[in-house]
C-alpha cells in the first residue's frame, strides 16, 4: 500500500485528489496539510511514501518545505503539484530536492501514475517541465563538474553514457533498447550512478548532468520515468 500525503492550501484541491487517489486499491491517504509547516509536522508523523506538495502556500511555501523533509533524511519522496509551470519554480523544487513535478491540470490518470512511479523509487517530470528545467540550467554560468558532483570522475564510459541518455528523458526500457542491453543491466547502470552521485534519483541525476555541463541543454519529448 502506497501511503500519500496531501499539502495544499485549498481543502478542495486536497479533497479532489483524495477522492481520485483512494479510488485506487494499492493507494492510501495519511494525512492533510494546509501549508508547509504543516506538512513537515504530518510527514514526521505520519511517514507517508509520497507527498504531493502546493508549491505556493501561506506561512512555508512547498519547496521550502520539500527542502526540510529531504534534508530531514526522511524516506518520503515528494511530488511537486502547481498551476505554474514557470522555470524558476521547477528549478528551486528540484534543487530542494522533490522528485518530480506535474502540473495541477494533469489527467487523474497521470497523476496515480507519477504517485506509483515515484512510491517505486523512480523519478517523474511533465515534458514541458523538462524543458523548461534544461533551459534554466542552460542560462546559468558554466561551473567546473567536480564542484557539482565530486563522484562524476567515479562514473565509468558505460555509467556516462547511461546518464546521458537519462538527462535526454529517455527511460529504462528505452535505454536498453538504445545500448542493446538487458532492462535489468540498465537498472543496475542506474543505481551505480545514483550512488556514485550521490543523489535521491532519476531528477536529481539530471540535474547534475546538466549542471555539470556533462550534457548540452536540448528539449526531450518525453518525460523522465
Amino acid at each position: 500500500m502506497i501511503r500519500v500525503a496531501l499539502v495544499d492550501d485549498q481543502a478542495m484541491v486536497r479533497a479532489g485528489f483524495r477522492m481520485i487517489l483512494e479510488t485506487e486499491p494499492d493507494i492510501t491517504v495519511v494525512g492533510e496539510a494546509g501549508d508547509g509547516r504543516e506538512a513537515i509536522e504530518l510527514v514526521a508523523r505520519s511517514r507517508p511514501d509520497v507527498v504531493l506538495m502546493d508549491v505556493r502556500m501561506p506561512h512555508m511555501d512547498g519547496i521550502e518545505a520539500t527542502r526540510q523533509i529531504v534534508a530531514g533524511g526522511d524516506h518520503a519522496r515528494v511530488l511537486m503539484l502547481t498551476t505554474f509551470d514557470l522555470d524558476d519554480y521547477v528549478y528551486a523544487a528540484l534543487r530542494a530536492g522533490a522528485s518530480g513535478f506535474l502540473l495541477k491540470d494533469a489527467p487523474a490518470e497521470q497523476l496515480v501514475n507519477a504517485v506509483r512511479v515515484i512510491a517505486d523509487g523512480d523519478a517523474l517530470l511533465a515534458p514541458s517541465v523538462t524543458r523548461l528545467l534544461i533551459d534554466e540550467v542552460s542560462r546559468r554560468p558554466t561551473v567546473d563538474a567536480e564542484s557539482v558532483a565530486p563522484g562524476l570522475a567515479d562514473l565509468t564510459e558505460r555509467e556516462l553514457e547511461v546518464l546521458k541518455l537519462m538527462a535526454r528523458g529517455l527511460s529504462n526500457g528505452e535505454i536498453a533498447g538504445l545500448l542493446f542491453l538487458g532492462e535489468a543491466t540498465v537498472k543496475t547502470h542506474v543505481g551505480r550512478v545514483l550512488t556514485k552521485l550521490d543523489v535521491r534519483d532519476r531528477v536529481q541525476a539530471v540535474v547534475v548532468a546538466y549542471e555539470s555541463g556533462l550534457v548540452t541543454p536540448g528539449a526531450p519529448d518525453q518525460p523522465l520515468g
